[in-house]
């Protein structure tokens, strides 16, 4: 064995294989684990000491009465730009004084917005998350034509909610532009369908072009080929609800020819969501792709209890041969930005064009009577709900709005809900989020429990008031799910924490505790692990997370966050 850098000693392994927990002790060495008998010597070192043969000292985490698990891989994340090159920084540092504030906004303003991030950074650490996947429902920074990348820029900019955002022509250079003094955890992306779409052909509503089809399938091939994790979209959002289902199998065929996923936000997860997971089904089917459902929930009156179909749809569908799983976050609330609350014509050639048309009071009474009548094709989550069931989570122009539901901001200020919106949006260049309360309990705990499922947060990192999910679902899905409610046993809560999604997106060395894995570690208390987080304090940290090892560096101490910054950009291969 190498020089030992770190012992974990005392504690009960679950090693996210699913297997039943047993006590073991680890030695971590070059980043890397080996797995030892409790109490074994180490390096000279026995049961009552830690040092190496040289007579060095060998720091020790103590997990006794504790659970040693894999480093948890949150599967579904948009926290893409959180720690990228030309994001905000702190005044005078590296990233400039950029932000929330803007590029006008004074030191205190920059520093702010600064600390505002490095909160947002450290939520998932502070749970247990040593891996994202980024890239989510269609949304990534990369890639895209030369030409295209100032439209681009816009439109991520309104996507991701921090600021200005610098878009990568493909996955190399999003790498490159990630800041390695900001990354406390790994980070792995798929490449979203949106993003492929409006960097080739921008927010036009028509099918592409044969040339232009070519150039997304070369873009998608290069991307994979440089490490990208799979391929996702996004069918609610444009550009990507303009696309019809043989553009997604085209794409989604070049993802299957690298062996990675198409990942799908459903066209529908709402009054047609049996629908639209056929139409997944389908692209699967006809691709070859192994298929990722997103946040499976069945959402709105309309599709209340339509788990009890979905979920016997998808393990069918995995018995007759399909690659299928899905993945799932332990709230009843889901959050996105606020123009996909409106009819998809809205969005047609870009944000620009949508802050225009929002102007005008025919398109506004237009989106009333869309909102009220319904689209062919459109998800409608205020027809399906009410603007009752929207609160605003960030709203750069109108901070006192965040927190409070649409409806009571609208009759508070004595206007119609879609007027109110309109102008929300206006006021903040498009760039707006909100939480949607929208989900029923049965529903989300059959997902939860179903052994197709894994664990993703769909964490929305912006500042103002985001889901309480990007520093809460890991450890409510231990402790509120699995500990209190009986939900889960400990050791399959854990592997769909790690071993299942490391598997599902080929990360290798991660996700299982053995000899050889890459030293991703969690040390909880399996008896007090409960998340903290509310609607009201959204980014409170759980409790009962003693530790956590990201790549052999001890990131997290007695819960609290260590000068620690090991994290890299995964490629997968």
């Amino acid at each position: 064995m190498a020089a030992v850098e770190l012992l974990v000693r005392g504690g009960l392994l679950v090693d996210g294989t699913g297997a039943p927990a047993r006590p073991a002790d680890l030695a971590v060495a070059g980043g890397r684990v080996t797995v030892l008998p409790p109490g074994a010597d180490v390096g000279g070192a026995g049961a009552g000491g830690a040092g190496d043969a040289a007579g060095r000292s060998v720091p020790v985490i103590d997990a006794t009465g504790l659970v040693v698990t894999p480093g948890f891989i949150d599967v579904h994340t948009h926290s893409d730009a959180l720690a990228a090159v030309g994001g905000p920084g702190r005044a005078g540092g590296a990233g400039g004084a950029t932000g929330a504030g803007g590029a006008g906004a004074g030191v205190d303003d920059a520093d702010t917005a600064w600390d505002a991030l490095e909160e947002l950074r450290l939520a998932p650490l502070l749970q247990g998350v040593t891996t994202e996947i980024s890239g989510n429902c269609g949304s990534s920074l990369f890639p895209c034509l030369p030409e295209r990348l100032p439209e681009l820029a816009e439109h991520l900019r309104v996507t991701f909610g921090i600021g200005p955002v610098r878009p990568a022509e493909d996955f190399t250079a999003f790498a490159a532009a990630q800041r390695p003094e900001l990354r406390r955890n790994h980070l792995a992306s798929l490449v979203g369908h949106g993003t492929l779409r409006a960097g080739v052909m921008g927010f036009a509503d028509r099918p592409p072009r044969p040339d232009e089809l070519a150039a997304m399938c070369e873009l998608l091939d290069r991307a994979l080929t440089q490490g990208a994790a799979g391929f996702s979209t996004g069918l609610i959002y444009p550009p990507g609800t303009y696309a019809d289902t043989d553009e997604i199998v085209a794409l989604a065929r070049v993802a299957a020819r690298h062996g990675k996923p198409y990942v799908t936000h459903l066209r529908d997860e709402m009054s047609q969501v049996e629908k639209a997971l056929e139409e997944a089904l389908e692209i699967a089917e006809r691709s070859g792709a192994p298929l990722q459902v997103s946040h499976h929930k069945t959402a709105g009156r309309h599709a209340w209890g339509a788990t009890l179909r979905t979920l016997p749809r998808l393990e069918q569908a995995r018995a007759d041969g399909l690659d299928v799983l899905c993945d799932v976050y332990p709230y009843t609330a889901g959050s996105t930005v606020l123009h996909a609350m409106l009819p998809p014509w809205t969005s047609e050639g870009g944000v620009g064009a949508l802050l225009e048309r929002l102007r005008r009071p025919e398109v506004r009474a237009r989106i009333r009577a869309d909102i009220a009548g319904g689209v062919d094709g459109w998800e409608n989550t205020v027809g399906n709900g009410g603007w009752d069931l929207i609160a605003v989570a960030a709203a750069p122009a109108r901070r006192a709005a965040e927190g409070h539901r649409i409806a009571d901001l609208a009759a508070a200020s004595g206007a119609d809900p879609v007027d109110y919106v309109c102008d929300l949006l206006l006021d903040s260049q498009g760039e707006v989020t909100i939480i949607s309360h929208s989900m029923r309990e049965d529903d989300v705990r059959r997902v939860l429990a179903s052994p197709l499922s894994m664990i993703g947060s769909d964490g929305v990192p912006k500042p103002g008031r985001p889901h309480p999910r990007w520093a809460g679902s890991f450890a409510r899905v231990l402790g509120h799910y699995g500990r209190d409610e009986g939900l889960l046993p400990l050791e399959s809560a854990v592997h769909k924490m790690t071993g299942l999604p490391a598997a599902r997106f080929r990360l290798a060395g991660r996700g299982v505790v053995r000899d050889g894995a890459v030293a991703d570690l969690v040390v909880l208390d399996p008896g007090a692990v409960l998340d903290a987080a509310t609607f009201e304090r959204p980014l409170l940290p759980p409790r009962g997370v003693a530790a956590v090892v990201v790549a052999g560096q001890v990131a997290v101490r007695d819960g609290r966050p260590t000068g620690a910054r090991a994290g890299e950009v995964v490629r997968v291969r």
